[in-house]
């Protein structure tokens, strides 16, 4: 069932069950209570882990003069969700993916958060089984090798300047932000800011400080609006 999958990143694995797993979303299993399979969850906590320090490493290594700041945005864009979608179209992983039937008719193999949440499950998978050199191997081929576009096109400035520098270029305009909405206690405040454009709400996000939820509220924004460079 792996075996093209196997042969397109080089990696025979050792453990059908494990790898079954990379590719379980919670909805399968909600419709298929007997199934003895676990979803990927744990195994995507864990890959998200090793791809921020093999991301973190390999930067840290080539790029000796950049700043910690410049650093950070980089990896930020690496790992970013719709990066790692794309990385996962490449690998086909939508064809792996256990949906439950409502995921499935509405399109699951196909939504960028899933795709981006199978391909850090599997990175966990090469990790337990291969170790780390190999699971960062994996990344460096798959991931970091996208590093140079990433630079290109812009991708590793914050989403909140992005933001703003595509739309002043496209629209003629400054986008603004509002708070929608503050809840929890003091100590663990939550934030949901709006991105504007004009009166237009245009992005949502939620984060433990107003600045924050405005990155968060920008990169949605651009997302869904499609803006880009080009």
């Amino acid at each position: 069932m792996y075996k093209k999958l196997e042969e397109k990143i080089g990696i025979a694995f050792g453990n059908p069950h494990l790898l079954r797993a990379a590719f379980v979303h919670r909805s399968y299993l909600n419709e298929h209570r007997s199934s003895t399979l676990e979803n990927n969850e744990r195994l995507e906590f864990l890959g998200d882990a090793v791809l921020e320090l093999a991301v973190t490493e390999y930067l840290y290594s080539h790029y000796p003069t950049q700043s910690e700041g410049d650093l950070t945005n980089w990896r930020a864009a690496l790992v970013r969700g719709e990066r790692l979608a794309r990385v996962a179209h490449e690998l086909r992983l939508g064809e792996y993916l256990f949906l439950s039937h409502g995921e499935e008719m509405s399109g699951g193999r196909n939504k960028d958060y899933l795709l981006a949440n199978a391909l850090e499950a599997l990175i966990g998978v090469i990790y337990l089984e291969k170790g780390y050199i190999i699971a960062q191997n994996f990344i460096t081929a798959f991931v970091l090798v996208h590093l140079e576009t990433i630079l290109k096109t812009g991708e590793h400035i914050d989403p909140k300047t992005r933001f703003q520098e595509l739309v002043q270029e496209k629209m003629s305009v400054t986008p603004i932000y509002q708070l929608l909405q503050e809840a929890g206690p003091d100590h663990d405040k939550k934030f949901t800011m709006g991105a504007y454009i004009e009166d237009r709400l245009v992005g949502r996000g939620i984060g433990n400080s107003k600045q924050n939820a405005e990155q968060k509220a920008a990169e949605n924004a651009l997302e869904t609006l499609k803006l880009s460079d080009e």
